[in-house]
């Protein structure tokens, strides 16, 4: 059995130090990859857009979606936030209840093939990684298709390079003992590593792989689960557009900035306030839509690759009705200061 460590935040939470837990309060259990992108789920928590949707929120940090898609499937996780990894499909091949019901993060994302920065130069281009050591954070992860994307821009496949599984948060250590010349990387280990000087950025995913806005992180739920609780579900995804949207502001340089650098900084998910103020944040949209072409191209490629077997229409695998229903009752997203030039990800 696969346990996860329990956040913080949720800990406190569980234990009534966070606000005041109701009877009528329905609990979700969720799996969530650690990423800038949870201030989402931060801010929903603590302006209490779940508590007023009548939502406990129990959440548990997991490296990679691709490890807990059977927990999703046997309901031990209810919803489950992060890459669109092969066991998606995989589960969808095996007619297991899984369905996605919106977009988390779309580029631009920020993610980073890194370089050893002894090797900058003997290591030119893409195609000098042939026969080199590359982490990625799973087999069948989204990075995974991310860094095959790249190489095909060269004509090399992931087949060409020494693949190696890693957690995010153990890179840095291999980099340091030159386990691996290169590493697929998000923020914010992207800026961790590179203040660290352990590693270099060699190849942006934002430039160099189509289609886009390319959806690479969803919010992903047991569907059995779905059809018995729509009214519940309904709340979460809204509650969680809500705290969505406070992260778009804060992204373009709404004065709620600040506030949710600090909730990033407390919830340890990126402790270093210097990092946040210093480079990009991953994008997403504001209204969580999925770009079903990415989606579908990201299918392609796993089955492409070997990851998966079959290539499913968007309707099999996305159910948009819970995010269309969230918009409809929030309106239309209005940037409070787009000041700031990185602003694609409002759609």
């Amino acid at each position: 059995e696969m346990t996860m460590k329990l956040a913080p935040w949720v800990l406190l939470a569980s234990l009534g130090l966070v606000g005041t837990a109701h009877a009528q309060e329905q609990t979700i259990k969720v799996g969530i990859a650690r990423s800038t992108s949870n201030a989402a789920e931060l801010m929903a928590l603590k302006h209490g857009y779940f508590k007023e949707a009548g939502i406990r929120l129990e959440w548990d940090d997991i490296d990679t979606t691709a490890n807990v898609i059977a927990l999703l499937a046997q309901n031990r996780y209810q919803i489950v936030a992060g890459g669109i990894s092969a066991g998606i499909f995989n589960a969808l091949e095996k007619d297991l209840p899984i369905t996605i019901l919106s977009d988390r993060v779309s580029t631009p994302i920020g993610h980073n093939l890194m370089l050893r920065p002894d090797l900058m130069d003997s290591v030119k281009s893409l195609k000098d990684l042939k026969g080199k050591v590359l982490a990625s954070n799973g087999q069948g992860s989204v990075s995974t298709y991310e860094v095959g994307k790249m190489l095909e821009r060269e004509g090399l496949t992931i087949a060409d390079v020494d693949l190696r599984i890693l957690p995010f948060t153990q890179m840095g250590i291999a980099f340091r003992n030159k386990a691996i010349d290169a590493g697929i990387l998000i923020p914010p280990f992207v800026w961790q590593l590179q203040e660290q000087g352990l590693a270099v950025p060699f190849a942006a995913v934002d430039e160099l792989v189509q289609p886009q806005p390319m959806t690479i992180a969803v919010i992903m739920a047991n569907s059995e689960w779905v059809k018995g609780n729509k009214d519940l579900v309904q709340r979460y995804i809204t509650a969680w557009l809500r705290g969505a949207r406070d992260y778009c502001q804060a992204y373009h340089g709404a004065s709620n900035r600040q506030e949710v650098i600090d909730e990033l900084v407390n919830s340890k998910t990126e402790p270093r306030r210097e990092l946040l103020e210093k480079y990009p944040w991953p994008a997403r949209s504001p209204n969580g839509q999925i770009n079903v072409a990415s989606m579908l191209d990201i299918n392609a490629w796993y089955v492409q690759n070997k990851m998966s077997t079959t290539k499913f229409p968007a309707e099999r695998v996305v159910d948009p009705s819970f995010i269309n229903a969230a918009i409809a009752r929030l309106g239309p997203f209005e940037d409070r200061k787009s000041t700031r030039l990185n602003s694609s990800h409002v759609k």
